[in-house]
């Protein structure tokens, strides 16, 4: 495999009308019910009920039926017919795809289903400031990145989705290596990210998308265990330039709780030149366990969305002002790290 190149960002649906007939019902006299006894009618006996009248039937014991019919069985019906509905337009292709490869269809049915488990049950992730993410139009959030292999992408991605009024997508911008691995580049297209470049971040955002960037890159998901929660540099501000552009406002993002999934107390060089990785990681559970290894520890999570810093008021040549992209990707950077060191004070525990 060639070497992993990474793009710098600065180089994602009657009844008929009309009252109802009562119910008629024939009696046991031979007549019908509401019109009175029929000729062959007799007087009941002593001790017995009038065969004319109606007879009262036993009331149903409270609940009885109510397993098999109703609402329940409805609901499992109707998921059944969803389903069915969408493996049928996954044969014949009726569904759609934006210019990125997004299938909003396959991934809020399937891969988000897939992703939710880790993310309630594993990780319990709380997420915080969700409201600073807007209902409408463009956003860029930029968040740290850590923890060897990018789950914090995935997680913040369930976040903002399952926890925002609007259900909003997020956008991730990822590193080429994503998109030449087997299996995962197919995924990733279908999941909404693209490659972390300058032109497609500012097309998306245009569009009014949700678009998430980590500027650390490998730098902060490949960082050992000792420099945990140390922001990474943030590059040459490539991320404010396109935000200026397309003028939308930048949210500062802090994610706890990914750093100690997998502690990596080592980097083989060599492996990783010979495999074309950025770094082959040494943990204390790999490669020493195999695929045990890769199993992540149960940390706890918490997500949190900073105040949005507008861009609304700058004018358009000051996306080229270098001085202006520093102040700026600092003023991002310092909020973040402030963020991470504020929720590492307040947490309890890694794992709870």
């Amino acid at each position: 495999m060639a070497d992993a190149k990474v793009i710098p960002f600065d180089d994602d649906r009657s009844r008929t009308g009309g009252s109802a007939r009562p119910a008629r019902r024939r009696s046991a006299a031979g007549g019908v019910r509401g019109q009175g006894p029929g000729p062959a009618a007799v007087s009941a006996l002593p001790g017995q009920q009038d065969a004319s009248k109606p007879q009262e039937e036993p009331e149903a014991p409270e609940g009885a039926g109510r397993s098999l019919g109703g609402d329940e069985r409805g609901g499992w019906d109707r998921r059944l017919a969803g389903g069915l509905a969408f493996l049928r337009r996954r044969v014949t292709g009726e569904y759609d795809v934006d210019e990125f490869g997004y299938d909003e269809e396959l991934t809020g049915q399937v891969l988000m289903s897939m992703l939710r488990p880790m993310y309630e049950k594993y990780f319990r992730v709380e997420v915080k400031g969700i409201e600073n993410i807007p209902s409408e139009g463009g956003a860029l959030i930029v968040s740290n990145h850590s923890g060897t292999l990018p789950l914090d992408g995935l997680m913040l991605q369930v976040a903002v989705h399952d926890n925002h009024p609007a259900g909003r997508h997020l956008r991730l911008l990822a590193a080429d290596l994503v998109f030449v691995l087997p299996v995962v580049n197919e995924l990733a297209r279908k999941a909404g990210h693209t490659l972390a470049c300058a032109e497609d971040a500012e097309r998306l955002l245009r569009r009014g998308e949700v678009v998430g960037v980590m500027p650390e890159g490998f730098k902060g998901i490949g960082k050992p265990f000792g420099e945990r929660y140390k922001l990474q540099r943030f590059g040459r501000g490539g991320f404010v330039s396109t935000a200026l552009r397309a003028g939308v406002p930048i949210i500062p993002c802090s994610i706890v709780g990914a750093e100690e999934i997998y502690p990596m107390i080592g980097n083989s060089k060599t492996l990783a030149r010979l495999l074309g990785f950025p770094y082959f990681p040494i943990t204390p559970t790999f490669p020493w366990l195999g695929p045990l290894g890769a199993v992540p520890l149960p940390t706890k999570w918490t997500i949190q969305f900073g105040e949005p810093i507008s861009t609304a008021g700058y004018p358009v040549e000051a996306a080229e002002d270098p001085m202006l992209m520093f102040n700026l990707t600092d003023q991002v950077r310092e909020q973040i790290q402030h963020t991470l060191y504020k929720l590492l004070v307040q947490r309890r525990s890694v794992f709870f």
